[in-house]
């Protein structure tokens, strides 16, 4: 009770509001239909979305929306928000309900599907020797706070009725293998979302139930309260709360592709449109899925977990035919790099969230579930956020560089290259943290770094994958003391264990305080 007194504003309200009502029951015959359209949803808002992805960058999408027909929905079975999603559910399947971090490392370790962002940096860790709890910190991964565990988080809290804190709990076990602090509170943010979903028709109280799952003084929290807020005195114009979210939270997106660019993959301000979508689609799906692609940036995956929560609400049945009508054609159809096809992911779902709410004091009366409803409870407070704020981006051309050795400047490129033993980059910044800015390649080699005069690490930039991936952290430090600092870095002229060359590339560096 103490912790409610405290708090003040959205997350107040939310707390009082998500309190437990003892047990609700729940027909097998619904949970099903709630489980399909939570799938459903999420089908059907990230292949809508897809070919405006990141097409709206600080701005509104006013445009004609691309032209829905059934079919288009087979694209989700191609996207990463599914079979990521998917792959983690299946170690729970195979390892149960105490699947640990370490398990969802191993999993992620091998797996041979096409990944970015905080995903990529974590597989890159663990094929490292990093161990599965700490491949998501930024101390290995530049991508902490991305978007990544966010979009891949459907999969807990859709076995989840009436259970956040458990959903909480297999956030902070799957989530921690990519991303860290609000990177895995906007998973806990959705799949809190999606517990409440199966009890609640108000999309506003949904919202707020997932807002009561996280740590009132993080970030993503405040941003949450604030679109709440907003749409409160502004209920009739979503405009006017995106041109609110723009103006106070897109000013500190850590990534090395988005930091100080337009282009902003952060899971808070992303998680910012997922809200919105829901807040001012007012329970109707066309509304929703527009909303929350208009609003731009990661225009499939935030339509895709705005869709798929508001799918659990619905239930299957009532989804407009028009836009799940292509599903049952493909519904036996794997998804790539997946065991499951829609029919057997939302089966599975079914069983594990038997199984979840038989853990957590329910039981199975006959053809009905009895849930043990859970209040939620805010998570610890994780934050690297202090490490300061991207405040520059120097250019490879900028004269503060220094280069030695034999450099090149690839086609198409403001970047520069060099792949022979000795070539040497140098540069000199004031702050707390730094990121250099290059592409994975390939043909990626290694590198030594130096900080201050001493060595701080061995750096490769081969991706593990055959392809090349733009705007990625060659090195990185953060929780710098405040002043002066020098980065060198060395090619080694040797290329990584699976590597076609020994090319390092630099684009730019990305400076905190």
């Amino acid at each position: 009770m103490g912790r409610i007194l405290w708090c003040t504003g959205a997350f107040a309200t939310a707390l009082l509001l998500a309190q437990p009502a003892g047990t609700r029951r729940i027909s097998l015959e619904e949970l099903h239909d709630r489980i399909e359209g939570g799938w459903a949803g999420q089908m059907i808002g990230v292949s809508f979305g897809a070919p405006t992805e990141f097409r709206f960058l600080e701005r509104i999408n006013e445009g004609e929306l691309p032209k829905w027909t059934p079919g288009r929905v087979s694209n989700a079975l191609d996207q990463d928000d599914l079979y990521v999603d998917m792959t983690f559910a299946k170690v729970l399947d195979d390892k149960g309900l105490d699947a640990t971090t370490e398990d969802f490392g191993a999993m992620f370790r091998e797996a041979r599907y096409r990944l970015w962002h905080a995903n990529l940096a974590a597989r890159r860790a663990l094929k490292r020797g990093v161990q599965a709890a700490l491949a998501g910190t930024p101390k290995y991964n530049a991508h902490a706070n991305d978007i990544d565990f966010q979009i891949e988080s459907d999969f807990i809290g859709l076995m989840a009725p009436g259970l956040p804190r458990a959903s909480n709990d297999l956030c902070w076990r799957a989530g921690r293998v990519m991303n860290h602090g609000d990177g895995i509170y906007g998973g806990m943010f959705v799949s809190g979302m999606y517990a409440a979903a199966f009890f609640e028709s108000d999309p506003r109280r949904v919202v707020e139930a997932g807002l009561a799952c996280l740590p009132p003084q993080s970030p993503y929290a405040r941003v949450i309260s604030d679109v709440l807020a907003w749409s409160r005195q502004h209920p009739n114009d979503w405009r006017r709360t995106w041109h609110l979210i723009e103006d106070k939270w897109n000013k500190r997106e850590p990534c090395p592709e988005g930091a100080n660019k337009p282009f902003n993959i952060d899971a808070k301000f992303n998680g910012a449109y997922i809200a919105l979508g829901l807040l001012y689609g007012q329970g109707d799906f066309w509304k929703t899925l527009e909303v929350a692609t208009r609003a731009g940036q990661d225009s499939d995956c935030n339509p895709s977990n705005a869709c798929g929560v508001l799918g659990v609400m619905l239930g299957y049945k009532r989804i407009p035919e028009e836009w799940k009508g292509g599903i049952p054609k493909l519904a036996d159809q794997k998804f790539n790099y997946t065991e499951f096809s829609f029919n057997s992911i939302v089966a599975s779902t079914q069983k594990r969230a038997i199984a979840l709410v038989e853990r957590n004091g329910g039981r199975l009366e006959g053809q009905t579930l009895v849930v043990k409803v859970q209040s939620p409870v805010p998570a610890k407070l994780e934050l690297w956020d202090d490490y300061g704020s991207p405040v520059e981006r120097v250019a490879a051309a900028d004269p503060r560089w220094r280069w030695s050795g034999v450099w090149k400047t690839p086609p198409k490129s403001n970047g520069k290259l060099a792949s022979e033993k000795s070539a040497a980059a140098e540069i000199q910044f004031d702050g707390t943290g730094a990121i250099v800015v290059g592409p994975y390649l390939p043909t990626g080699g290694r590198a030594d770094v130096y900080l201050d005069g001493k060595l701080d690490k061995t750096i490769d930039v081969y991706p593990d994958e055959d392809s090349t991936k733009r705007g990625e952290s060659v090195w990185h430090a953060f929780g710098l003391k405040n002043g002066r600092h020098a980065i060198r870095l060395v090619v080694r002229g040797e290329p990584y264990s699976g590597s076609k060359g020994s090319d390092v590339g630099i684009d730019a560096l990305v400076v905190f305080r």
